[in-house]
Parts: structure tokens; C-alpha cells; sequence
């Protein structure tokens, strides 16, 4: 049985989401901006009206970016996207790799809390980018409800797993080192993490890409099998997705899209 054929939407542009330059000096993060925005949140003078309010944080965190400077967070054009997608799948558990500063873990967090969800956990591997998460996730009141992990995709998703923290997770968010998509997807088919009912999400399908990733999710049980064969990551082939990709926008302003990828069953 080959894959579901996929569906392409789009979503309307915001001018007013947009924040200012990625790139300064060369850089594009890990300059020093994500601490100064932990500095410029916590000397805002409306800080008091933040604290317990997941909504107010993440103001705080696009006003940063579209008047100090820009960030490579996933932005609120894009983030929407995946809010609807925990409104209408309502997650119990999701696996997030690549936290950066927290601003979707403190977004998807909290609409997974809004839908009847337990918990959200957030792999970043900058132990200093997941100190500024974790802080900003405790001022929007969500410390509850997600919990950063330091690790690379890999190392975070096997510890989780080996604590038995995630037997197996509803939603699974994919935005951190784009080569790694495919492999630490494997690693949660081979865990069992990952299965019918599981909605994948991987976004930056357009900027930069990832056609690796979206060879094996498109493709058929069949193809599956003979590209495992010689893989050194092997995943479980017997999975079979459908998938919808929707078109977005950056904070940036430059266009990308997200990849939503449903588990629907196994085949043999």
C-alpha cells in the first residue's frame, strides 16, 4: 500500500509579526541576544502583568524582536499553525526537539494545556539557550506543564524515553539541526515513541529544507523497506503516514512551510 497523497495549504501574510534583521554582524543567534532579551523582559515595567500569563510572555518576546533585535524563534504566523493542530488533535504528551528560548514551548505548552494535555517536554541543546527557556517558561506560568531537557535531539528523546517519561508521545515537533530530522525520527519509530495515532510536525521545509525528511515520511512502506536496508539509522518502515504541508512566513518575513505528518496505521 503506498502513502496517502499529501495536501498543500497556505496562510495569510502579517506584516505586523515581522521582526527586524536575523543577521547582525554575521550572526544570526548565540551573539548574546538571548540573554539580553532575559535582561530586557525582566526590566520591563509591566513585568508583573507577565507572570502566570503564557500570552503577555510571548508579547513580550515579538515586541524584543521587532524593536532590539531579531530572533530565530518559530514566530506567531507560523505558531498559529501549530496551535490549531494541538486545538484539534488535543495531545496528552509532546516532544519537542530544538526549545531555542522558549517561545514555542511556551506557545504549543500552552495550547496544549488549553486542549486537556499533561505535559510538554523540550529538548535544546544549548544548556544556556534552555536557561533563558526555562526561565521564560516559569515567568508565563508553565513550569507544570513543560520541562526543558539539555541534550541533542538523540540524547534528549533516549532519556526521556529511558526514564519512562515518554512511552510514547501524541505530538512530536521537529525544529532544531535540520540533518537530524530523519534520524532522531527513526529513533522514535524504533522506540515505539512514535505510532498510529502521532502527529509529526517539521518546520523550515522550505528554508533551508529537508528533503531527506520528506523522502521518508512521503514515502511508501514498500520504499521504506529498501531504503532501511543499507541506512546506518534504521526506523520502522512498517509506518504509514499522510502528510499535509502548509505554507508560512518566518518573523523574518521570509516564506516557509510546515510539514504536518499524521501516523495512520502499520502495514504488516
Amino acid at each position: 500500500m503506498g502513502a496517502a497523497p499529501a495536501s498543500v495549504e497556505h496562510t495569510t501574510y502579517n506584516p505586523d509579526a515581522i521582526y527586524l534583521s536575523w543577521e547582525v554582524d554575521g550572526k544570526f543567534f548565540g551573539d548574546g541576544r538571548e540573554v539580553a532579551l532575559l535582561e530586557y523582559i525582566y526590566a520591563r515595567s509591566d513585568l508583573e502583568k507577565l507572570r502566570g500569563n503564557p500570552q503577555k510572555v510571548l508579547q513580550a518576546i515579538d515586541d524584543y524582536g521587532r524593536s532590539v533585535r531579531g530572533l530565530i524563534n518559530i514566530g506567531s504566523m507560523k505558531g498559529s499553525i501549530v496551535c490549531n493542530i494541538i486545538a484539534k488533535h488535543k495531545p496528552a504528551v509532546i516532544l519537542e526537539l530544538g526549545g531555542y528560548i522558549g517561545y514555542s514551548a511556551i506557545m504549543f505548552g500552552n495550547a496544549m494545556r488549553q486542549a486537556g494535555g499533561r505535559q510538554y517536554y523540550s529538548v535544546e541543546k544549548s544548556p544556556l539557550f534552555a536557561a533563558v527557556a526555562t526561565s521564560l517558561i516559569d515567568l508565563a506560568g508553565l513550569r507544570d506543564n513543560v520541562r526543558v531537557v539539555v541534550g541533542t535531539g538523540a540524547e534528549g528523546t533516549q532519556r526521556l524515553y529511558d526514564e519512562g517519561l515518554i512511552p510514547r508521545v501524541d505530538l512530536a515537533f521537529f525544529d532544531h539541526h535540520k540533518p537530524a530530522y530523519t534520524d532522531d525520527l527513526k529513533l522514535c519509530e524504533r522506540l515505539g515513541i512514535v505510532g498510529p495515532g502521532t502527529v509529526l510536525v517539521a518546520d523550515n521545509m522550505i528554508l533551508p529544507g529537508n528533503p531527506r525528511y520528506l523522502e521518508w515520511v512521503h514515502a511508501s512502506v514498500e520504499k521504506k523497506r529498501a531504503m532501511d536496508k543499507g541506512a546506518a539509522e534504521k526506523g520502522n518502515p512498517n509506518l504509514q503516514y499522510r502528510n499535509q504541508s502548509i505554507s508560512s512566513w518566518e518573523p523574518s518575513g521570509q516564506e516557509d512551510a510546515i510539514e504536518i505528518t499524521e501516523c495512520y496505521g502499520v502495514e504488516g
